[in-house]
């Protein structure tokens, strides 16, 4: 029991950070926030995402570069000639380690306004501050298991932030329904997303990228959007007028047409 329920807080907290503070904000930046609490949800995503901790920036990159060339040759990371959940997991690595590196040339629109601490990602992106998370991982497998066949989901707990990302985006384009016809393979995964803080709205976000919550349906639900609401009273973070729902962006688009 006590292992279940470390991989599904490890799960949700480190999906709704990385759905966040990686997507929404850095790279559509679909709200603001000042530079102090920029730092602390750094300081989150490495603290939940652990051993797959990635970079903001880099990240940020990838994922624009997806929306720009979605299941072209240029795309990143979404599954291209029926490649298999494996074969798109590495990929993505490869590509984004690529960028991360320094070694794929990106154009500087691609680079606008993203996020950047260089001197955090030193330490917390390299293989000594992994093997440190590995090892604090399989110390509290140690602890908490009760029997060996639990061990068997150490590896899934390590790797985490990695099968999350693959999942979304080997699943979204492959299987789920649609809310609009697009040029691309984007779906929607469920209905009712319990999973993935709103992420499975995969067709939603890819017809309207720049609204801050990806549910459309009277059924859908955003979850990781509901938080973004709370901290925007808070005045954590400030959502985007105009840019909270996609049936704003509808609205004033047909305001300006008839205009």
């Amino acid at each position: 029991m006590a292992i279940l329920i470390l991989i599904l807080t490890h799960w949700y907290a480190s999906l709704f950070f990385q759905s966040f503070f990686h997507h929404r904000y850095a790279a559509h930046r679909l709200f603001t926030m000042s530079r102090a609490w920029e730092k602390v949800f750094y300081v989150c995503c490495f603290v939940t995402q652990g051993s797959s901790y990635i970079s903001a920036n880099s990240y940020g990159i990838m994922h624009r570069l997806h929306h720009a060339h979605t299941d072209k040759d240029e795309d990143p990371h979404s599954p291209k000639n029926n490649d298999g959940f494996w074969a798109l997991m590495l990929q993505t690595r490869n590509n984004y380690n690529a960028i991360y590196k320094g070694k794929t040339f990106v154009e500087e629109k691609y680079k606008k306004d993203l996020p950047e601490w260089a001197a955090f990602d030193k330490i917390a992106h390299n293989w000594i501050t992994r093997v440190l998370w590995m090892a604090l991982y399989t110390a509290l497998y140690i602890y908490f298991a009760t029997a060996w066949w639990q061990f068997l989901f150490l590896p899934f707990t390590i790797a985490l932030g990695t099968v999350q990302g693959a999942a979304v985006n080997w699943w979204a384009h492959r299987f789920g329904y649609e809310n609009y016809k697009m040029d691309n393979t984007s779906k929607n995964i469920l209905p009712i997303d319990f999973i993935f803080w709103g992420e499975a709205y995969h067709n939603n976000h890819h017809k309207h990228p720049s609204a801050a919550s990806n549910a459309v349906r009277w059924f859908e639900f955003d979850s990781a959007y509901a938080v973004m609401r709370v901290m925007h009273a808070l005045r954590i973070i400030r959502i985007k007028e105009m840019l909270q729902r996609p049936v704003a962006i509808v609205k004033a688009r047909r305001k300006r047409q008839t205009a």
